[in-house]
């Protein structure tokens, strides 16, 4: 007999114990909520053998048949658990100012000007209009505001 199986003999279903901590500190190492459920399907087994007499063949049957359900399982409940928060338009800048109306501080000459939005000047393209008119951003360019009279 080999030392693998002597440890595994003499442990018993300790072994399904050390195997589940083994896993789940795995995924302290490895984080994806992956190694996770076959941890937790391990102590269940673990548990389980320390009850109940089981052979190796059930016993692994056991833990792959619970290894499963917890993988699916705990995935469907971390997708449900899920929430998008922030700002959806964080990275897209110029798009938060779509629909909003703001007066030119400069005139638009040759359909193109300069905006002051919050504290950062925005390039506007647009019909010609005079310094003070009320525009409204209609969409975005790259880096550059289309506007319309508002």
């Amino acid at each position: 007999m080999g030392l693998f199986e002597r440890i595994l003999f003499e442990l018993g279903p300790w072994s399904w114990w050390l195997l589940g901590l083994g896993l789940i500190a795995l995924e302290v190492v490895l984080p994806g909520t992956f190694f996770l459920w076959f941890g937790i399907a391990a102590l269940l087994v673990g548990t389980l053998a320390l009850m109940v007499e089981l052979s190796w063949q059930v016993a692994l049957a056991l833990f792959i048949v619970l290894a499963l359900v917890n993988l699916v399982v705990g995935r469907r409940l971390i997708r449900k658990g899920e929430t998008r928060v922030g700002d959806p338009h964080l990275n897209l800048r110029g798009s938060r100012y779509i629909g909003r109306e703001f007066v030119l501080a400069e005139p638009l000459v040759e359909n193109s000007g300069r905006l002051s939005v919050d504290d950062t000047v925005w390039r506007v393209t647009g019909p010609d209009l005079a310094a003070g008119t009320r525009v409204k951003v209609v969409r975005v360019e790259g880096a550059q505001l289309v506007v319309a009279p508002a």
